[in-house]
């Protein structure tokens, strides 16, 4: 009975001290391990910080597409939004909502929460390779930024030429804010109009519009309004459409940078249209309710838009860098910025120019850039495997109006309704994700079906 009793806890005893043995085994096991593990990661390299200024084509091309496991990518950008500029036109008039081209930047994912900033890149520190960043939501928040390597993506501003009275009564049409400001006048013009004890004159002044700039975004902002007041305004206003008139200002040909066959039938298209002019002249001054030409001309006007070329923005001018008679940031074929020594800088997108092979001011050229620096970037920055920066041109593609549209292609140039067709599927293809890709045919049958929403909303 003793030894009975006895052995239970005597087993007992042995079992418990055998599995504390055994988890000390494995727990040391998990410990030699883990020390391993970070001889391992100390002995290399460790992950090294690249910080990318701008969401826009160039910087957001290589937010999406740049390897996570080898860099902690860090963002600073005013604009928590990819916005798919092409389309931009068509938000102006309600053929498209804002929210379907705008894509949050958060949604490519960070490693991090805290690695996306709404803020805004006011300087540089080269020598102490850090950037210097002010708050969007509260500007006196300023603090800076540590980089092993930087990506200058911030774009350029609408180039005012000095002129009077732009940055005071005209339109810009780069961003959402600018196209629902446009938005909004449009409405607020058509609104006015039709009040009671409105001058006739008056009337016809706010409905005047006034396009200064031929190039693709003028040309397709005048087609997005000649489709809204041919197909809703009529409707909507049809004691007033008599009355509506735009006026497109360019200096020189409109579209220049397309075939010549494509330019003339652009022009002849819009020289066609009711109540559109296009006048050869160039802006001297703009007010309030009104342009005065070069030659001395006041064309009275209720909304001015201008799109006339491009200027670097005021942090672009503060760079010490070489740039070039534009003040883009020159670079080499790798895209590094020249003169600087550690060639841990790079520059793409409308605030930089490729010092040998400079390139014109596209989406197409950012994009493609964007895209060969994040080859660049996962070679470790290896010239003999990705080879310099080359750029063959896709094309270009343009809207005017009335379903029609000019594509202008190494293989083809069409114009018509076929190239308005090709327009359409080429740009539904490019945007940035599949939500995007769903809700643009979404909102285009419903302008189809049931006219632009016409609601003024601050």
């Amino acid at each position: 009975m003793a030894c009975t009793f006895l052995s239970k806890p005597i087993c007992y005893s042995f079992s418990n001290q055998f599995e504390f043995q055994k988890r000390n085994a494995l727990a040391l096991l998990w410990f030699m391990r883990s020390l391993s593990k970070d001889a391992k990661n100390n002995g290399q390299a460790r992950r090294k910080t690249l910080v990318i200024l701008g969401t826009g084509w160039s910087g957001y091309s290589v937010l999406k597409t740049i390897d996570k496991k080898l860099y902690d990518v860090i963002v600073v950008s005013p604009r928590n939004h990819f916005l798919f500029t092409p389309l931009l036109a068509s938000t102006t008039v309600g053929t498209l909502e804002f929210r379907s081209i705008i894509e949050p930047v958060r949604n490519t994912g960070f490693r991090d929460s805290t690695h996306y900033h709404l803020s805004y890149a006011t300087s540089l520190d080269a020598e102490a390779q850090r950037i210097h960043c002010t708050s969007v939501l509260k500007p006196s928040h300023q603090y800076s930024l540590h980089y092993d390597l930087l990506v200058l993506g911030v774009g350029a501003l609408t180039n005012t030429f000095g002129v009077p009275g732009v940055q005071d009564y005209a339109f810009f049409l780069k961003e959402v804010a600018d196209a629902r400001k446009i938005r909004n006048r449009i409405l607020s013009n058509f609104e006015l109009s039709v009040q009671p004890n409105i001058n006739p004159d008056e009337s016809k002044r706010l409905l005047h519009t006034v396009i200064v700039g031929g190039g693709p975004t003028g040309v397709e902002f005048g087609a997005e309004l000649y489709d809204f007041v041919e197909q809703d305004v009529v409707r909507l206003y049809k004691q007033k459409s008599d009355d509506i008139r735009v006026t497109l200002v360019e200096s020189n040909k409109i579209l220049s940078s397309f075939d010549s066959r494509l330019q003339a039938f652009a022009e002849k298209k819009i020289k066609q249209r009711k109540g559109f002019n296009i006048v050869q002249s160039s802006v001297t001054e703009v007010a309030s309710d009104s342009v005065t030409l070069k030659d001395g001309t006041v064309i009275p006007c209720g909304l001015v838009v201008w799109s006339t070329g491009l200027a670097p923005r005021e942090f672009t001018k503060s760079l010490k860098y070489a740039k070039n008679r534009s003040g883009q940031v020159l670079t080499d074929r790798f895209l590094r910025v020249k003169d600087e020594p550690k060639q841990n800088v790079f520059a793409i997108g409308d605030c930089a120019d490729i010092e040998e092979m400079s390139l014109p001011c596209t989406a197409q050229v950012a994009e493609r850039e964007g895209r060969y620096l994040t080859k660049f970037l996962n070679s470790s920055c290896d010239e003999d495997k990705t080879g310099a920066f080359e750029f063959q041109s896709l094309g270009m593609l343009a809207y005017i109006g009335r379903y029609q549209g000019l594509s202008d292609t190494p293989q083809l140039k069409i114009k018509g309704v076929a190239s308005w067709f090709l327009w359409r599927s080429a740009y539904l293809t490019r945007l940035g994700s599949w939500r995007l890709r769903m809700q643009v045919p979404l909102d285009w049958t419903k302008t189809l079906l049931f006219g632009r929403d016409i609601s003024r909303v601050e």
